[in-house]
């Protein structure tokens, strides 16, 4: 293993690997995943990058590329300010394998490095708790970097020297080593701090990225929570108000439609009562002329004076038309009912 190692050191010297830099073995318990950064130069910036898997590079297979950004295994991004792409490789699985940093040059050999990735089944022997770590503009911040194995201890910021104490990049760096732990106290941070750094043991680094910003001030918090407050109570009052003059422009359409209505209920209702009033009329008119009833009487005479032309009688009759006495009318096949009275004289 030993003369591999050697044989990938010797072969990315000759190919140009100066261009990237990146860690060199990093272990991570199995099933976690993992951010490697790589530094490639500025003149690489408009360049394709991928991550390339395999212990020989002219045999790898292509995992990522800056213009495929991220599948199920794999993302990658590219930070042109800071001159860096990182690498996440997600959901480690038990095999280790090594890896490549690479950039593609049209025309010509990619530029590449190689790191080793390994797998434990519990805690790694150099881990942290959380790779993205924030401090903010003028203060300190305290990063902690776990460990397990012997080996010296060491802070190194990504394509700088490794110091135990002193400064890096213009910002106070104080260690203090414990059994099982190693802090790193940066003081006085400013903005172009931000950026890679690792912590070393042994063989081993562990990369952190660190963003320095502007704290947010419990200031400006209560302000803006006052600024929301009154915006909230200044949209209640303008909402009110629009409901208290919405309010009378109803009613005053309400009252007058309630009136129509009213006035249109009494006309149908007087409509009703003068047509039931003269169909009441019509049918007593009807029943009055159904129950009149005709009485005649038929009177017989014979006439002494005149000479008879023949041997039969005559027969006078006198009709007189009265009113039945009785409120029911008698029963008849015709409506209307005649009587005779027939008397003779001979």
């Amino acid at each position: 293993m030993s003369n591999s190692l050697g044989f990938l050191l010797i072969l990315t010297l000759i190919t140009g690997a100066e261009s990237i830099t990146t860690i060199s073995k990093v272990a991570v318990k199995v099933g976690t995943s993992i951010s490697i950064p790589c530094l490639y130069q500025p003149k690489y910036r408009g360049h394709v990058k991928y991550l390339c898997k395999g212990y020989y590079f002219s045999s790898c297979q292509y995992a990522i590329k800056t213009h495929s950004p991220e599948n199920q295994e794999y993302s990658i991004s590219d930070d042109k300010s800071q001159n860096i792409f990182n690498v996440t490789i997600k959901e480690s699985t038990a095999e280790g394998s090594y890896y490549w940093c690479a950039v593609e040059i049209d025309n010509g050999g990619d530029v590449r490095k190689y790191f080793h990735l390994s797998f434990t089944r519990d805690k790694s022997s150099l881990y942290v708790t959380d790779q993205m770590v924030t401090g903010f503009i003028g203060e300190n911040t305290t990063i902690t970097c776990y460990y397990r194995a012997k080996g010296n201890i060491d802070w190194c910021k990504l394509g700088r020297t490794c110091i135990k104490d002193g400064l890096i990049d213009g910002i106070t760096v104080n260690t203090d080593k414990k059994k099982d732990s190693f802090s790193v106290t940066m003081s006085g941070l400013r903005a172009g701090n931000s950026g890679w750094y690792y912590c070393v043991n042994g063989d081993l680094q562990m990369p952190i990225y660190l963003t320095v910003t502007i704290r947010p001030t419990v200031e400006s918090t209560t302000v803006t929570a006052a600024t929301e407050s009154a915006t909230i109570e200044d949209q209640k009052e303008d909402q009110k108000t629009k409901e208290d003059r919405t309010f009378p422009a109803l009613l005053s359409l309400i009252i007058p439609l309630v009136s129509l209505i009213l006035v249109a209920i009494v006309a149908l209702l007087v409509l009703f009562r003068t047509k039931r009033a003269k169909i009441q009329d019509s049918s007593g008119s009807s029943n009055l002329k159904e129950g009149e009833v005709t009485y005649s009487e038929v009177s017989f005479k014979k006439n002494q004076a005149l000479p008879v032309e023949s041997d039969g009688d005559v027969t006078y009759s006198s009709v007189v038309i009265k009113k039945p006495q009785g409120g029911k009318r008698a029963k008849a096949k015709d409506d209307n009912e005649t009587h005779s009275h027939h008397k003779q004289n001979v």
